[in-house]
């Protein structure tokens, strides 16, 4: 039974985020959505917050499927553990408390999924806890590469959304570690907008193309969602 609190309803769970730094939004629902984690048996959420994807990732995989979803936050990692154990998955998600840079599984991952902090230089929240879920403080972009470096298993993928030059930035960065765009896709709110997001896939291996790209718009005209939004997310949001 869920606690008392401010849920997010899904159509097969609920997310308690009344407390949680980073409430749920349409950049979490992206990534857990758009990740390809087909054939993978070990995936690991890198600051998992509340634990939204996480849970989607466990709605979209076989039940055999072990993921680990890692916080740092005290607040926020037990915060995900409840929203866990509300869930039809309690067992197949495990959350641990910890900095990506403490954290030693004892094995890889077959996929590695992050929504992490990237903001570089801009004015810091004066909530610390937002800070540090919105603002590269406790974690660099070289810092999340080496972990996913050390993680991944060799033929494993990572995802991860960034905004527009941050994620420009991040697929140079990569690829000097060896961790090649294998697709990028775009977003942005109307097809006048500008990108405001890229969904970016990574691996160590490359074709020597370059990445499959796509775009993703949220509304086609009005307020209706755009077609692919909504055949995107229709297994997770009650009016898709």
């Amino acid at each position: 039974m869920a606690k008392s609190g401010v849920h997010f309803h899904f159509k097969h769970f609920s997310v308690r985020h009344d407390v949680a730094a980073m409430k749920v939004g349409t950049d979490g629902v992206l990534l857990g959505a758009w990740a390809s984690i087909d054939g993978a048996h070990y995936i690991l959420d890198i600051g998992t917050g509340s634990g939204v994807i996480a849970l989607m990732l466990a709605q979209r995989s076989a039940p055999d499927v072990v993921i680990d979803a890692i916080e740092l936050e005290a607040t926020e990692a037990e915060l995900a553990r409840e929203n866990v154990d509300s869930s039809p998955w309690p067992t197949k998600v495990n959350v641990y408390t910890s900095a990506i840079q403490d954290f030693r599984p004892g094995m890889k991952y077959d996929a590695i999924v992050s929504n992490p902090p990237y903001f570089i230089q801009s004015q810091e929240s004066p909530d610390l806890r937002r800070t540090q879920s919105r603002h590269t403080v406790t974690l660099s972009y070289p810092q999340l590469l080496d972990a996913v470096e050390a993680l991944l298993t060799e033929d494993g993928t990572f995802h991860t959304i960034l905004p527009y030059t941050e994620g420009l930035q991040f697929i140079t960065l990569a690829a000097s570690r060896g961790l090649h765009c294998t697709r990028q896709w775009s977003f942005r709110t109307r097809k006048e907008k500008p990108i405001e997001r890229w969904l970016l896939e990574f691996s160590r291996k490359t074709s020597g193309t370059t990445p499959g790209s796509g775009e993703i718009l949220l509304y086609d005209q009005g307020t209706d969602w755009s077609e692919y939004y909504r055949k995107l997310t229709k297994e997770f949001y009650l009016n898709a």
